[in-house]
């Protein structure tokens, strides 16, 4: 039976929001794995029988409650596990329309396996439990469309004519062994066929801070990206210091204009609130994708393993230059308290749209 949610908001919440959507899951099961910045894992085995409904009904009551409470839509894939939620939600978030209750559809026909696709309006895609029911949604799917699959396995079964989730179900276990190595062939293999053993862990989500900038059109230019980068970094460099945090980590997400994204991650050398050494991190992280010409609907930058700035410690460079870009950084924070936080910014400054 249906038992697990995949839910995937959108647009993609706040840190704020997204903790009061975490909790507003928790209402329904204390089984709730935050998937930050946008996502999370539910099982509700354990409440259909107190709410006297499904897991399809369960999901139906989030989208309700999400869209009241932050105005904040969502899909939910409901299946038997958690491979199989995620996949309806890439399902309907490819095709583009909303699906009726317990609705399965055909086949997609892109990623799967990780930063996202575009979304359609909010939904609920169930896959039914039974094997008959699991062995047709799954049928026709790609490779690629098995969460855990990259491109370059999924290019490697396809070379070998294993183009399909059934054709690499009916393939001899040996087969993709040879192939694929015993453990990734033992894992795509079960995929293949819908199962997933791994549970929905309850955890808490990373401590973290993060900020979008979407464009009013689509973006070609580098150069404004990297404008915009700026001004996130900015903006949570300030968010940091008010707060009196460091962040150990940053990431940077990248969402092109048919809403498929990518998102890159480095630990920062040092713990650090410093605004130019976050921006110098979110410039070589945008500046290694290589974009080039690539239509960008928004860039959004992220602060992650936060802690205690007296917990970190700074490594002295005996820099002047350094030393003098500290000074006027906490003159300008001082100027920021009084005056207001648009009383200093950064000369590249761009609008957030």
């Amino acid at each position: 039976m249906p038992h697990v949610l995949y839910v995937r908001f959108h647009p993609a919440p706040g840190e704020d929001v997204y903790q009061g959507l975490l909790a507003l899951l928790g209402e329904l099961t204390p089984v709730v794995e935050a998937l930050p910045p946008d996502a999370a894992l539910a099982d509700v085995r354990g409440a259909l029988r107190y709410f006297g409904r499904d897991a399809a009904g369960l999901a139906e009551i989030v989208r309700v409650r999400a869209l009241a409470r932050y105005g904040v839509d969502c899909t939910v894939g409901v299946a038997a596990n958690p491979l199989l939620a995620r996949m309806a939600v890439y399902e309907a978030q490819e095709s583009g329309a909303p699906a009726s209750r317990g609705g399965r559809s055909g086949g997609r026909s892109g990623g799967g396996s990780g930063g996202g696709s575009g979304h359609a309006a909010g939904s609920v895609r169930t896959v039914p439990g039974d094997p008959d029911a699991v062995a047709a949604f799954l049928a026709r799917k790609p490779p690629i469309a098995l969460p855990g699959v990259g491109p370059a396995t999924a290019r490697t079964l396809s070379a070998y004519g294993l183009d399909s989730a059934a054709r690499i179900a009916a393939a001899p276990l040996s087969t993709l062994q040879r192939i694929l190595g015993a453990t990734t062939a033992r894992r795509v293999h079960a995929w293949a066929r819908g199962i997933d053993p791994a549970p929905v862990t309850p955890n808490a989500p990373a401590r973290a801070m993060g900020a979008e900038h979407r464009f009013r059109h689509d973006e070609l230019d580098p150069v404004r990206r990297r404008r915009a980068l700026l001004t996130l970094a900015d903006g949570l460099g300030v968010r940091l210091r008010t707060s009196g945090q460091v962040a150990a980590a940053i990431s940077v997400t990248v969402r092109y204009a048919d809403r498929s994204t990518t998102t890159r991650s480095r630990t920062l050398t040092e713990p650090t609130a410093h605004t130019p050494a976050l921006t110098a991190a979110a410039y070589a992280l945008h500046d290694a994708l290589g974009l080039q010409r690539a239509r960008v609907r928004s860039v959004a930058l992220r602060v992650e393993g936060l802690m205690g700035a007296e917990l970190a410690s700074h490594q002295l460079t005996f820099d002047p230059a350094d030393e003098k870009s500290r000074r006027l950084e906490a003159a300008a924070d001082r100027a920021r308290a009084r005056f207001g936080i648009s009383a200093v910014r950064p000369a590249g400054f761009l609008d957030v749209a």
